[in-house]
């Protein structure tokens, strides 16, 4: 499908001559003699693009943009402009107008703005898709939700996409945090770039920065050539560090220049590298909490935390679950060729009583298994992997009991060497289960050993 551009110039020769290039380079093209000749023919012609002169008897391109954006808020507005005129329309950049050219133009760099505004088009047509979808009942994508908790979420996603300001994403582990960062970076006007995420916590505390800043070659040991970083990769786009508090010191002051400058030197390196990207942080600890016990310092804690999302656990928005069960299984039933229906009453009461210490990434893993189990078309308690227990009657076996006189030390200490025992010691699990990482148990525990006199493994 061509795109369309509309050209509203007073100047016939130049409205022609404008005309046969976009004609050539493959665009549908309209033409106009004045704004208001503009406005009548964008409601039928739709145009992704308006070239529009800036000066034009009667309604000129300036006094054009508010009613053109009224009109159809997708459609790009590029004005042509005399040497005398460029202050006045880098001004109407800043009332909506996507750039501007001087006359006479130069062919090249007309092509260069053009595909550029038809790409800007593009993007804020679907980011008016997501929006309109983000409004049904039923959610966006697999962001399914219909009660309070998910719809404040929506209305911050909707806030965010709109701003450039750095976002931080709290909420347990399995609750989404990653597919709200992506939803966010797709609604933007940063989709056409890079989307990067990384866990802090799955990477090497010693190998964290050069993944991150990348390395010059001879950097260290195994350095054989020059690798660019994450921050590089996500230029012009959008990073996302998960899990940013388990970042170290050293490290958190480096990322808050990359923050406050938007440059990056590689390890190894001596100069510095422009980069522009989006940045969105998320952690399932309290991230003020984190400051408290300067694990997370407290200039970088503000500079994220200009717009906090905090996601709720699946256990606080039980009315979305059934949702949430009839997409997964859609889902699955595709990814495996089955043809299974729905759950059955039985199971249905049975997921509404699991505690769900790993929220939805739990579910789907849940559902996604009993749609391969289930020998029929209804998901049957036998389908499930696991005995469910309503959250506020848990059994005696299930509970850790602590006599009076136990410090917090200890009382921490039980409760997770506990958890380990009842996952048969699957750190993730348990991480899940408490709220926090698999690497800060790992590190409690190994110093727990060591104090014991055993050997750290």
């Amino acid at each position: 499908m061509k795109h369309r551009v509309l050209i509203a110039d007073d100047d016939e020769s130049a409205r022609a001559g404008v005309a046969a290039l976009l004609t050539a380079w493959g665009y549908e093209v309209d033409e106009a003699v004045d704004g208001k000749e503009a406005l009548d023919r964008a409601q039928t012609f739709s145009p992704a693009v308006v070239i529009a002169d800036l000066k034009m008897p009667g309604l000129d391109g300036l006094a054009l943009l508010k009613p053109l954006a009224e009109l159809n808020p997708n459609t790009v507005v590029i004005l042509l402009t005399g040497h005398a005129t460029v202050e006045t329309a880098v001004s109407a950049m800043r009332d909506g107008a996507y750039d501007y050219l001087t006359k006479p133009v130069d062919p090249q760099r007309l092509r260069v703005v053009l595909d550029k505004a038809v790409e800007r088009a593009e993007v804020q047509k679907e980011v008016t898709l997501l929006r309109r979808q983000l409004k049904q009942s039923r959610g966006f994508g697999a962001l399914l939700g219909v009660g309070p908790a998910m719809q404040e979420v929506y209305r911050l996603i909707d806030l965010a996409a709109t701003s450039s300001a750095p976002v931080l994403l709290t909420g347990e582990t399995g609750t989404g945090k990653e597919l709200v960062a992506r939803t966010i970076h797709q609604m933007s006007n940063r989709a056409k770039g890079p989307f990067v995420a990384v866990n802090c916590s799955a990477i090497p505390e010693t190998l964290l920065e050069s993944e991150l800043f990348g390395h010059e070659k001879g950097a260290f040991t195994g350095a054989l050539e020059r690798r660019a970083g994450y921050f590089e990769l996500a230029d012009s786009g959008t990073i996302f560090l998960d899990e940013i508090t388990e970042m170290s010191p050293s490290l958190q002051a480096k990322y808050l220049r990359v923050l406050q400058d938007g440059v990056i030197r590689r390890l190894g390196g001596k100069a510095e590298t422009k980069v522009d990207i989006r940045v969105m942080a998320a952690t399932n600890r309290d991230a003020a909490e984190a400051v408290r016990d300067k694990a997370f310092r407290e200039d970088l804690y503000y500079r994220v935390n200009v717009l906090a999302i905090s996601l709720p656990p699946l256990r606080r928005r039980l009315e979305d679950l059934p949702l949430l069960v009839e997409a997964f299984i859609a889902e699955f039933n595709e990814k495996y060729e089955r043809q299974v229906k729905s759950v059955d009453d039985a199971t249905m009461t049975r997921l509404l009583e699991h505690s769900w210490p790993g929220n939805i990434r739990e579910l789907r893993n849940i559902i996604e298994r009993s749609v391969v189990t289930c020998e029929g078309d209804l998901i049957s308690p036998q389908c499930l992997p696991f005995r469910t227990v309503a959250t506020d009657k848990p059994e005696r076996a299930d509970a850790v009991l602590l006599p009076l006189g136990t410090t917090l030390e200890q009382g921490e200490r039980e409760l997770i060497l506990r958890t380990l025992e009842s996952v048969n010691n699957n750190k993730t699990r348990a991480a899940a289960i408490l709220g926090t990482t698999p690497k800060t148990l790992h590190n409690k525990t190994r110093r727990w050993r060591s104090e014991s006199g055993q050997i750290a493994s």
